[in-house]
C-alpha cells in the first residue's frame, strides 16, 4: 500500500460490491454501468484480477475511487473502470489510481482502456496515447 497526500491506494481484490456500486454511481458511471444488477455487479469484480482501491485517510477510510482490470501481469492490461466520486474529482485520485496500477504491474505492461468522451481531455493530461484503433462489438443489456 502507498500512501499519496492522504489517500490510501491498495489493491482490493475482495472488494465487496455495495462499495463497488456507490463509487460507480457518485462518479457517473453509473448510467453505463449494470449497478441495479448484484450478480453481475459480483461477476465484474471476480473476474478481474486488478481491483485497486482509492481510500481517503480519515475515519472510516471511506472508498473514492477504484480501478477495475484484466491483465496478463506480462503484456498488456485492459482498464474496464477508473471510477472516482465526483466530490473527490479534480484530487489527483484517478491519475494516483493508474499510478499505482502502473507501479504494481511493472515498466513492461502497457495499459490500455477506453474514455468516456468527457474523460478524454483528463487521459491526455496525464500522458496516455490517444489510440485511433480501436474497435468494438457492443453488448446486449
Amino acid at each position: 500500500m502507498t500512501t499519496r497526500s492522504k489517500v490510501l491506494y491498495a489493491s482490493e481484490p475482495g472488494l465487496g460490491t455495495a462499495e463497488f456500486r456507490r463509487v460507480l454511481v457518485e462518479s457517473g458511471l453509473g448510467a453505463n454501468r449494470p449497478v441495479d444488477d448484484d450478480t453481475r455487479l459480483k461477476a465484474m469484480l471476480s473476474a478481474a484480477n486488478l481491483v485497486l482501491t482509492a481510500r481517503l485517510d480519515t475515519e472510516g477510510k471511506p472508498l473514492v475511487g477504484v480501478a477495475r482490470g484484466v491483465t496478463d501481469f506480462s503484456w498488456v492490461c485492459y482498464v474496464s473502470e477508473l471510477a472516482v466520486c465526483k466530490s473527490a474529482q479534480g484530487l489527483g485520485i484517478g491519475k494516483g489510481l493508474l499510478d499505482e496500477a502502473r507501479r504494481q504491474l511493472g515498466p513492461s505492461v502497457a495499459i490500455s482502456l477506453i474514455s468516456m468522451p468527457d474523460a478524454v481531455g483528463f487521459y491526455e493530461r496525464i500522458g496516455m496515447e490517444r489510440m485511433p484503433n480501436a474497435f468494438w462489438f457492443g453488448r446486449k443489456r
